[in-house]
């Protein structure tokens, strides 16, 4: 969408309705990513959550997206396709899902590994995760898009990894893509302002390897250019004075993940 949308306290209530069932949606994944189940079965799962819970999947039919998440695992990065790909020890799986509820959209992923995974997988998504949180910090009004693109790319910088550039986060709440645009990579102080009633997404998605982006003949998918791996975040934020407001809470998903 090409206009920026800014809601009423009573519409990011409604936001954070939606928010609250697909947060709920991530914990029940969280449970069920283990080795042996297969991406098309999560993506199942969340259909028959959201739909359970009287919302409908936003990912669904958009722009003939076939499914309800977008399960991207190991090199892909972001759009994958659910499939009868069976997980593995060792994997790392982004699940990324949007619910309406009420006519309000939400958005948000997470990167699970599958059971024990490698140091270096552990580090790349505690890195990537950590950007992310270094991106909210910045989301309150009077700062600008550019100071949540530089927190991300500063945090990611020491560890070499690639940040990907075709790939931005967005604003979110009428419809799953509005404006702003909010890259992982940018200079502090420039891009659009920071305005309260902004409900926006921050998503990094950081490369083990290189930024560039392979896309696939699904018109979907995208990977990475050199086959490593990729970790991808998500949140929603409410743009407000003074201090963050995050609307989908991920303490629940990590609950589950530290009883595993």
């Amino acid at each position: 969408m090409s206009k920026v949308y800014y809601k009423t306290e009573e519409e990011i209530e409604q936001v954070r309705e939606s928010a609250n069932v697909l947060s709920q949606l991530l914990v029940e994944i969280a449970k069920e990513v283990k080795p042996g189940i297969t991406t098309l079965s999560l993506d199942k799962l969340a259909f028959d959550f959201i739909q359970d819970h009287g919302g409908t999947p936003a990912f669904l039919n958009y722009h003939g997206f076939p499914y309800s998440l977008c399960i991207s695992v190991n090199d892909q990065i972001v759009h994958g396709f659910p499939s009868d790909y069976v997980l593995k020890e060792g994997d790392i799986v982004s699940v990324d899902g949007g619910v309406t509820l009420n006519g309000f959209i939400s958005d948000s992923a997470y990167t699970f590994g599958v059971g024990e995974i490698s140091a270096e997988a552990q580090q790349l998504l505690d890195v990537t995760k950590a950007s992310l949180y270094k991106g909210i910090e910045q989301a309150v009004v009077g700062k600008r898009v550019g100071d949540i693109s530089y927190a991300v790319q500063e945090h990611v910088a020491p560890y070499n990894y690639g940040v990907v550039r075709e790939l931005v986060g967005h604003g979110v709440g009428f419809h799953l893509h509005e404006k702003p645009e909010v890259p992982n990579y940018g200079k502090r102080g420039v891009g659009p302002k920071l305005e309260q009633g902004l409900v926006i997404c921050i998503e990094p998605m950081i490369n083990a390897g290189k930024a560039g982006v392979k896309f696939w003949e699904d018109g979907w998918t995208v990977s990475t250019i050199d086959g490593k791996l990729s970790a991808h975040f998500e949140q929603m934020v409410s743009i407000q004075k003074g201090k963050p407001d995050v609307l989908l809470n991920f303490e629940a998903i990590e609950k589950v993940l530290d009883k595993k």
